[in-house]
Formats: structure tokens, C-alpha cells, sequence
């Protein structure tokens, strides 16, 4: 009697069990659920703003430096040279392409095309010597400079990193999807991530500098290191594009900036940034 009981109800309950799995095997899987094992690339803009530093300069006849040199960015707006492939490196951008290495981490290389134009036309402090020989273009600022007010006049010296305070890095970061605190049904439609990490590497710069009424010099040379940290807001629409608003600050150090056609010339610098960019790209599996 009690088998025949049991019998029709573990029937009916394996039978229930069964469509379950069924059920649960016919409901899609958002392609936003996972994200290790995708690719992303993105590209977009920036605006600078950097911190006053304490410039170098050296040579076979001088060794001066300039304290507290102010710089700003040199922005080209929205321009059509953002959407040119010959004209890419003018506006000031961002490049990065990445992995998910897990669902929450990512690893990428990148470069920020920075812009840095050493503001001119300014009394500023100068310390050391310049003993150009006196039949020499610019020997006229011969002397020494003890922590003296100067004015850096545009034929005293022009220094700008403009093509640009290239910055080549690798990053480790962190994404987190947010999209339930905004009651976001469907994350393949539309999606909120919020992202974070840490980044190092090479300072690649061409600067364009006139120093002392010497010839311009305008070279690509790698001339240091920097690392870097960001913060920023990822929103992604159709499971495939993105737009990625960042804030990201570092701190740069160039030992090395190459400043005339004579290798025994050179200058130094280091200083923080902080940038602002709207970047917008595509993830993917291959």
C-alpha cells in the first residue's frame, strides 16, 4: 500500500524537477552577465590641467632652472579632426585597448596624447648660470641668476610638449555593474558599470622647444616614467558599444627631455596632472 502511494508522487515530483531544469535551461543568458574573455577598445578626448613644476635646463655652458613654471593644455574642441585618420594625433586623445581576464578585472595598454604648453611672457624665479661665448645668439642673457625674478619671454625660451606629453601605459582595473540600483531590467539593452584602476609607464613626448635663440627643436625621445589612477562611469547600450566618462590624475617624471640637436643638452621636469575624458568604444568576443 505505501508504495503505491509514493510511487505516483515521486512521479509527479521528478516530473515537476524535470520541467524546472527545462524552464530554466530555455531562459537566455544576458550577454552582459559575463564579461571574461572580451575584448574592448575605446578612443576618445581629454582636457588637462597640470601642476606647476620646477623646469631644468643644461647644457655645455649653462645650468638654470626655472621654478614654479605654470602650464595649460592646448584643447582643439569638437573638431573634424577627431573623426580624420591622417590628422588623429592633433586634438588632444585617448586610445586603449583591453581584456577581461574575469568577470570583474581587465588588463590594457593605451596612450594619453596629452598637450603641455609652458606658459610664457611671465616673471618667474631663476636659479644658476648662463655663460653662452659672447659671438653666440643669446649670450645677451649671460650671467648668474640667484633665485632672481625673470622675465621667460617667448625669445628667451619656448617649451611645449604639443605632439605631444605622450603617455604609453599598462593598466589593471575594475569593473562593477551598478545597473540594479537603478532598476535596470534589462543590462543588454542598457547597462551602468563603474570602473576603477592603476596604471604605469613611458613618457614619449616630442617637444617643441627654442631655447636661448638656438635652433627649434621638435623630436619624438623618451624621456620618463609615469603612473596614474582613475575613476569613472562606463555605460554600455546594446551589449556591443560604450561610452566611458573618466577623471584620472598621475604624476609625471622626464629626467630626459631632449631640448636642442645637441645630445649634451637637456632638460627636466616632473609634475602631476589630472585629466578629464569622454571616451566612447565597442566590447566583443572573438
Amino acid at each position: 500500500m505505501i508504495n503505491l502511494f509514493f510511487k505516483p508522487v515521486i512521479g509527479i515530483a521528478t516530473l515537476l524537477f524535470s520541467f524546472n531544469i527545462i524552464a530554466q535551461e530555455n531562459i537566455p543568458v544576458k550577454y552582459t552577465a559575463s564579461n571574461k574573455g572580451k575584448f574592448f577598445i575605446s578612443w576618445g578626448g581629454n582636457r588637462e590641467s597640470f601642476s606647476k613644476s620646477d623646469i631644468r635646463f643644461k647644457g655645455d655652458n649653462y645650468d638654470f632652472t626655472i621654478k614654479d613654471a605654470s602650464a595649460k593644455d592646448k584643447p582643439k574642441g569638437w573638431h573634424i579632426d577627431y573623426l580624420n585618420p591622417t590628422r588623429i594625433t592633433i586634438p588632444q586623445t585617448n586610445v586603449k585597448v583591453g581584456y577581461f581576464i574575469s568577470d570583474k578585472y581587465t588588463v590594457s595598454f593605451g596612450v594619453d596624447h596629452m598637450k603641455y604648453v609652458m606658459q610664457r611672457n611671465l616673471n618667474k624665479t631663476v636659479d644658476g648660470y648662463i655663460n653662452l661665448p659672447n659671438d653666440e645668439e643669446g649670450s645677451q642673457y649671460n650671467g648668474t641668476y640667484n633665485n632672481e625674478s625673470f622675465l621667460v619671454s617667448e625669445d628667451f625660451l619656448k617649451f611645449e610638449h604639443t605632439n605631444g606629453l605622450n603617455y604609453v601605459y599598462a593598466e589593471f582595473a575594475r569593473y562593477d555593474d551598478i545597473s540594479k540600483v537603478f532598476n535596470l531590467p534589462n543590462t543588454d539593452k542598457f547597462q551602468i558599470n563603474i570602473t576603477e584602476g592603476l596604471a604605469g609607464g613611458i613618457l614619449y613626448p616630442k617637444t617643441n622647444t627654442t631655447l636661448l635663440q638656438k635652433e627649434r627643436y621638435d623630436q619624438f625621445h623618451l624621456a620618463g616614467y609615469g603612473v596614474s589612477a582613475h575613476a569613472g562611469l562606463n555605460l554600455t547600450f546594446f551589449k556591443h558599444f560604450f561610452m566611458q566618462l573618466d577623471l584620472k590624475g598621475g604624476y609625471i617624471n622626464m629626467p630626459d627631455i631632449r631640448t636642442t640637436s645637441n645630445v649634451s643638452e637637456s632638460a627636466s621636469q616632473h609634475f602631476f596632472y589630472l585629466q578629464r575624458v569622454v571616451a566612447f568604444g565597442g566590447i566583443f568576443r572573438i
